[in-house]
């Protein structure tokens, strides 16, 4: 009589080990993360989190892409061209609201990082000092379209300060080469770069100073993929929590993770710095009990009450919290 060999398969062999078989071992799902900006010390989470393997271990072969402004992020996800965007959120409420397809599932800054800066030599310590000066600006990112709300709720005029626009380096190049006064920024991101290039310290003006403290960015996705891959949106996100987690433990790892995958994105003690400023807005006094991205629906009605009053939203389109965010696909 023969004998037969029987070959154990790698998922037999793994539970007589103990161990549990991956349950999408046999494939992968493509996903597309597109940034809101040029790769910075902010979006360091998801890099540490694609390099120790966090978005594998959920069957998601993830690949990260730069972004050119909140604006044009939003419009890459609605159109499908990017599986979940980086964003800022009150930017995403406003292109919902006219009909973008689209709706957060959390929110990674729970108070705005926003603000106007200059160098400090320029003595523009508070928004009435920006009068008479200039102000450089991207236009379709975040700030851009948040500014005239900062304006309404300081009660300064378009007329009273000039404008240049450009990308993120001539942004910058402005200011140090004194085309401009101050810049609008995250005060984690371009405070950082001002001091990098030219090593003065910088002064900054903070949006939620004056009553402008709305939720910052957060991820994304169209509402098609809400409908119809609901689970992947659910592992998409325990990966990224874990990620905002394991960023906070580990600042420098996370920005090592960064700059290996993107050695021209910043200088490794500044970029730690801007990593500790960033994660200390992830949770409000409400949430600092909770795990990242378990935004408040409180802070959400707030900042929708400031994008009716201040930000030109019509108040017939405001709707609720619950309809532009949802914290179901959250672990």
């Amino acid at each position: 009589m023969k004998r037969r060999t029987l070959i154990p398969s790698l998922a037999a062999l793994a539970l007589a080990a103990g161990l549990t078989a991956p349950v999408h071992a046999q494939g992968k799902d493509k996903v597309v993360l597109m940034l809101n900006w040029y790769v910075y010390s902010e979006h360091a989470p998801f890099f540490l989190a694609k390099e120790r393997g966090f978005y594998d271990a959920e069957g998601i072969d993830l690949e990260i892409q730069e972004g050119r402004g909140s604006g044009v992020t939003i419009q890459a996800v609605a159109a499908g061209s990017a599986t979940f965007g980086y964003a800022d959120v009150p930017t995403m409420i406003k292109a919902a609201t006219k009909g973008a397809p689209v709706r957060a599932v959390g929110v990674a800054l729970q108070v705005s990082p926003m603000s106007a800066m200059g160098f400090a030599e320029k003595n523009i310590k508070t928004p009435k000092d920006i009068v008479g000066k200039t102000v450089a600006m991207t236009p379709g990112d975040s700030m851009s379209q948040i500014w005239p709300l900062f304006l309404k709720k300081t009660g300064l005029q378009e007329g009273q300060f000039k404008t240049v626009s450009g990308d993120a380096q001539t942004k910058l190049n402005a200011v140090i080469n004194g085309q401009a006064d101050v810049l609008l920024g995250y005060v984690m991101d371009q405070n950082i770069k001002l001091q990098d290039a030219t090593h003065k310290p910088v002064q900054v003006v903070r949006f939620a100073d004056y009553g402008v403290n709305l939720i910052s960015s957060g991820v994304i996705a169209a509402k098609d993929t809400l409908a119809n891959k609901p689970d992947l949106v659910k592992r998409f996100m325990r990966a990224s929590t874990r990620a905002l987690e394991e960023a906070e433990k580990n600042p420098e790892a996370a920005v090592d993770a960064t700059l290996k995958a993107n050695p021209k994105s910043g200088q490794r003690d500044t970029m730690l710095t801007g990593l500790k400023l960033t994660t200390a807005l992830y949770h409000t006094d409400e949430t600092k009990s909770q795990r990242p991205f378990r935004v408040s629906m409180k802070n959400v009605n707030e900042s929708l009450d400031l994008l009716v009053q201040y930000g030109g939203m019509d108040p017939a389109t405001r709707g609720k919290a619950e309809d532009w965010v949802t914290l179901d696909y959250l672990p």
